[in-house]
């Protein structure tokens, strides 16, 4: 199965605003960063991948970057668990790829616990994917890291 995880782009600051988190909106430099990630992964995205994404305005703003189909799930909002995420997904057992267009910190610890990395945490940059694949070995488990890429270097 692969998991791509595709953190929002650049957001509206919290502390500058008088609205909800969930509401702030993408700066000119997160649609671009949007725009930029969204066509490297039209090239890249296999067929049939289903397109899964948080109700806040700024990760539906980046999921729409992509111009595919994509459901709103709540459990990707910002106080979500990587548990829930990864339930969300059928993870490790979808026979279709998925991509979560998501928020930090739970996109950073699903990547730490699925990795096995000994931080809870991993910082992912705005704007930037982690392409994870389980797959087996024999009949050991294991999860590939086929790449991570960030808007700034595409």
């Amino acid at each position: 199965m692969d998991l791509i995880l595709w953190r929002h782009a650049e957001a509206q600051d919290a502390a500058e605003l008088v609205i909800e988190d969930e509401q702030r909106a993408l700066t000119p430099r997160g649609e671009k960063q949007a725009s930029r990630m969204a066509a490297w992964l039209d090239r890249q995205l296999p067929e049939g991948v289903r397109v899964l994404c948080s109700p806040a305005v700024r990760t539906e703003q980046t999921a729409q970057a992509l111009d595919r189909k994509y459901k709103l799930r709540a459990e990707l909002l910002p106080d979500g668990s990587v548990q829930d995420l990864l339930d969300l997904v059928q993870w490790p057992v979808s026979r279709v790829p998925v991509l979560v267009v998501g928020h930090q910190p739970t996109l950073g610890r699903a990547v730490a616990q699925l990795l096995k990395l000994s931080e809870p945490e991993c910082s992912v940059r705005k704007g930037s994917v982690w392409w994870l694949r389980h797959r087996m070995r024999g009949d050991e488990p294991q999860i590939v890291l086929l790449t991570v890429q960030t808007p700034e270097l595409l």
